[in-house]
């Protein structure tokens, strides 16, 4: 069948709808011949329409096909050497997604077709395979950029006021029971309104959404009748995942992700996404063919010295070469089209070393940080890292340039390590509690750099993390050898579920201890979902590939008790600017009051000096908080003024009595917080000096009255 076709134009790259027809560009440098395949289903074993692309200009193949328009269904085949050894792997045979389509239409089919060689043949990836791989690969989808966002804006929240709630898309909503079945686990269910009633009760002021660019399950997994839940394996970088699509898939998951956005806009709450621009999920040499190998895999990918290998500094089997002009352009556009068309309001950068790598170091002034800094677009929203790869020298926390918010996995491991007594921690602990500031004080970084967690989707949940010593992976297939084992947990007394009132009542402490720490520390908190009503993963710290119950939220079962006190310490934090600084402390006296920012004291009420954040013992520790040390002004410029706080820490076995400090601090004091209870509110006051026993692994938080 032939059709009447135009030059086009390079530019935008992708498919392009201009009211009249459709203008098709792809980057392909090394390519010989480019034919562009369009189909009337997404059911069509072989293309209905097959265009040869003649127009290239600067190595971007392109064509103007008219009246035709969204919902239209296209692939590319792309032609050139099939030569892994010199890291060319063309192969017409294969139907390729092009890695600008704005929406997928469905998820593949896994078969041997999809592989560029033959399946089980001695030569392995240097072998070619001619058969057609279009009946299982989903196809792309031209898209009507036209939505009514009804005047939305961004929020631009500020991150020193910014609660972070990482969430799935489909775990959040798929057991929820006042969720209409039809909807749940889709992005129509993260707008409802019960969705949105109850993140905002929690005082939730962003989620952060694990990825939702379309991704693939592996092999393997699907062969065990596993799937990749996390996501973490994307094939479209401008294709929200049709797996969470509940109104089509043929386009209008653009518009159900379009419409999430705007309802959590309109409630206040913002929308990160979790990218993974570090890899695809074509794997290593001996992955399938689906887009961008088959494109121009030497123009996409981090070769090896043998070009027919991958470097791998992801675990995946491949690195996207953010080196290259073609793939940092796909990142960028990809990221704006995010933030223009989509309207999200950050990113969380999943292994972002890997981005870093300009040679083999990560270099923090690499063309990926320079392209984002000087973007207008991408710059102004928030970044945030995941500072780490599995590579040489990829663990870079601290070391991201200015502009960047990271993921600290070492306030993670530090407060852990505190709340289950190790040895050597009140140094550390004080830092991590201050905003980490021997981490990013150096580099003119803000205490906001620091995105302060307990847990995350990786590992175990905050339940878990004081149920469970060792890991209990089993339902992932792999003999329980997969997920971290140095998880810094205790379970307090035994191992998974028990009936002992005793060990219930110590974990249900812990885990007030550990939530009350972070929002209590200066930073950005971040919680994941669930954690604030004691989900559980039974005891699995990998639940990548676990797509039910165990990954699942639980409506039925939450803790309500924890539930509520979270509320009140989320809603505690969001209304004392003492824990929200924007600067650092300085530990030095504030004209006009006499006193320092803050000071930290030992239980016998005298002020610690450089010898005793040495002792090894040493697990409690006292800290005051000046709300008249506060070194920012209000947007009026009015200066910011809070009560003072006297935070007392107690992470040993046994109960310590502590001694109030002079009333050059605080003439009286009353409890507002005893993680030894379940609310925060006023309790008992104290006059300055006195005595307050403090329980075992417990906090216990004095507010003064305000200062005129």
């Amino acid at each position: 069948m032939k059709t009447t076709v135009f030059a086009g134009s390079p530019y935008p790259l992708g498919a392009t709808y201009d009211g009249k027809g459709v203008n098709f560009s792809i980057y392909a440098e090394n390519a010989e011949g480019v034919d562009l395949c369009l189909f009337n289903t997404s059911e069509d074993p072989t293309e209905s329409v097959k265009i040869r692309i003649k127009e290239r200009t600067h190595q971007v193949w392109h064509v103007y096909v008219p009246d035709i328009g969204p919902g239209q269904l296209y692939g590319y085949r792309v032609f050139g050497p099939y030569d892994p050894q010199q890291g060319h792997r063309f192969n017409p045979n294969k139907l390729l997604i092009d890695p600008y389509a704005k929406a997928i239409a469905g998820t593949l089919e896994w078969d041997n077709a999809l592989f560029g060689y033959e399946v089980g043949h001695p030569d392995e990836d240097l072998s070619f395979s001619e058969v057609d791989s279009a009946p299982f690969i989903p196809k792309c989808v031209v898209v009507d950029n036209t939505f009514d966002w009804e005047g939305d804006r961004p929020l631009r929240t500020p991150l020193h006021k910014s609660v972070i709630y990482e969430t799935h898309v489909k775990g959040f909503t798929e057991q929820h029971p006042d969720i209409p079945k039809e909807i749940r686990g889709t992005y129509s269910a993260l707008a409802h309104p019960i969705t949105i009633k109850y993140l905002q009760e929690l005082g939730i002021t962003a989620v952060e959404l694990m990825p939702v660019h379309h991704f693939i399950t592996d092999r393997h997994l699907k062969d065990n009748n596993l799937t990749n839940y996390w996501g973490y394996n994307s094939v479209g970088f401008f294709a929200p995942d049709v797996r969470y699509a509940g109104n089509g898939i043929e386009g209008q998951q653009v518009h159900e992700f379009k419409n999430m956005v705007k309802a959590l806009h309109k409630a206040g709450i913002e929308v990160i996404l979790d990218v993974v621009y570090n890899h695809t999920g074509e794997g290593n040499q001996m992955g399938p063919t689906l887009s961008f190998r088959g494109i121009d895999n030497a123009a996409y990918y981090r070769l090896a010295e043998d070009p027919r290998y991958y470097m791998d500094y992801t675990g995946t089997g491949n690195t996207l070469n953010a080196r290259l002009p073609s793939v940092l352009r796909l990142i960028m556009d990809s990221l704006r089209y995010w933030i223009q068309e989509m309207h999200v309001d950050g990113f969380r950068f999943d292994l972002a070393s890997a981005l870093a790598r300009e040679l083999h170091e990560v270099d923090k002034l690499s063309s990926f940080f320079d392209v984002i800094h000087q973007d207008p677009v991408i710059s102004q929203v928030k970044l945030i890292a995941e500072p780490w790869d599995i590579g040489e020298g990829g663990y870079q926390v601290g070391k991201f340039p200015s502009g960047w918010a990271e993921w600290n996995g070492k306030y993670r491991d530090c407060i852990r390590d505190f709340w289950i007594g190790a040895d050597s921690m009140l140094g550390e602990f004080a830092e991590r509690l201050t905003g980490s500031s021997d981490l990013y004080l150096d580099d003119y970084r803000k205490p906001t750099a620091s995105i302060n967690f307990i847990t995350a989707h990786d590992g175990f949940t905050l339940h878990d993390l004081v149920s469970y010593n060792d890991k209990h992976n089993e339902a992932n297939g792999e003999d329980n050898n997969d997920g971290e084992s140095h998880n810094r947990s205790w379970n307090c007394g035994a191992e998974g579920p028990t009936d002992d009132e005793e060990i219930n009542a110590l974990r249900a402490k812990q885990k007030r201890n550990l939530l009350a720490t972070l929002f209590l520390s200066q930073g950005v908190p971040m919680i994941v979902a669930g954690d604030e009503y004691g989900r559980t993963q039974q005891g699995n710290n990998n639940a990548y590939c676990q797509d039910n119950e165990i990954s699942w939220l639980d409506w039925a079962t939450k803790d309500d008790s924890l539930l509520s006190f979270t509320k009140q310490l989320i809603a505690f934090r969001q209304a004392h600017p003492s824990f929200c600084r924007r600067k650092w402390f300085q530990g030095m006296p504030i004209k006009g009051v006499g006193l320092e920012d803050i000071a930290w004291f030992l239980p016998e009420g005298s002020e610690m000096e450089d010898a005793h954040w040495q002792h090894d013992f040493a697990r409690s520790l006292a800290v005051f908080l000046n709300g008249q040390g506060i070194r920012s002004l209000n947007d009026d410029g009015t200066k910011i003024v809070d009560n003072s706080f006297y935070i007392m820490f107690n992470a040993y076995w046994e109960s310590i009595t502590y001694k109030l400090p002079s009333e050059k601090y605080s003439k009286s004091w009353v409890k507002m917080l005893d993680t030894n209870l379940d609310v925060i509110e006023e309790h008992e006051a104290y006059a300055a000096g006195t005595e307050v026993l403090v329980p075992a692994r417990s906090i216990v938080l004095l507010m003064s009255k305000m200062v005129d």
